[in-house]
This record gives structure tokens, C-alpha cells and sequence, in this order.
């Protein structure tokens, strides 16, 4: 459940930028521009590497990276295609680069404050391979992703 944010989070949250990091703090990040194409993700990488049924992703335009582990650590999941970022120390899986999209993917869950309208998922990823107890996310929007 979220906390309710702070008035500095909400005005950053405003203004297009967002704070988020991993469990132990040593993978810390700023991103700047919209919330792009907030989705969930059943890809049986996604379930393995998250050890969840579904990933819940967003891209940004930009994201530096500002804490003492600097970047993630990046593990290639499709050869050529898609790396999925992660802290060497804690585990977290904080982030993703595909080579088709333009924006970073972050992990909505990483983020500091997860409550924002544009963070509803309006695609579900790889919807044949999900669960059938999880109620589904309706389409509102299609990508050519995944």
C-alpha cells in the first residue's frame, strides 16, 4: 500500500520527474518526461526474474542514475534485444532497455511513489502466458511491444 506522498515528491511527480531506487539503497534514480505506456508484464522472463506472476513496468524518456552502486547491473534476457537492470547487492530488479523502444523501462515498484494515475497499467505483455487467477488488465491502449 502506498504512503501517502510527500508535497516535494507530489510537485516532482508534477513536473515529470520521478525518484525510485532498490531495496538497500545502493541503486538510486531520477527520471525526467512522462510516464510512457504503463504495463504489465507475464513474459516467463518477467515471472522468473521478478519470481511474480506479472512485472509492472513504465518507460521514461531519461533516467541518471544517482546513487553510490551507480548503474544497475544489466543481464541480457533476449540476445540482442532486451536487458533487464538489477542491484548486485540487494537483487532488486529496477529497470529494462529494449531495442525497439525509445524509453527506459522502469519497474513501477522501484519507484518512491507508485500512485500516480499515469502509472495504471493499460496493456498486459505476453497476456496468453498469465495466470488464470489474476483478473486481467483491460486493453486501452496497444503497442506493438510485446
Amino acid at each position: 500500500m502506498n504512503a501517502t506522498p510527500a508535497a516535494d515528491t507530489q510537485e516532482a511527480n508534477t513536473a515529470g520527474g520521478r525518484t525510485g531506487g532498490c531495496l538497500c539503497g545502493r541503486i538510486r534514480f531520477t527520471t525526467r518526461g512522462p510516464a510512457v505506456f504503463a504495463h504489465t508484464c507475464a513474459c516467463p522472463h518477467c515471472q522468473k526474474l521478478g519470481g511474480t506472476p506479472v512485472m509492472w513496468w513504465v518507460g521514461f524518456a531519461t533516467v541518471t542514475w544517482t546513487g553510490e552502486g551507480g548503474e544497475p547491473t544489466w543481464y541480457e534476457t533476449f540476445k540482442g534485444e532486451a536487458k533487464r537492470g538489477f542491484c548486485p547487492t540487494c537483487g532488486s530488479r529496477v529497470a529494462a532497455i529494449d531495442s525497439d523502444i525509445p524509453e527506459i523501462g522502469i519497474n513501477v515498484t522501484a519507484l518512491d511513489d507508485t500512485s500516480g494515475p499515469d502509472l495504471v497499467p493499460i496493456h498486459a505483455s505476453f497476456r496468453e502466458n498469465a495466470v488464470h487467477w489474476l483478473p486481467p488488465v483491460p486493453e486501452t491502449e496497444h503497442s506493438t511491444a510485446g
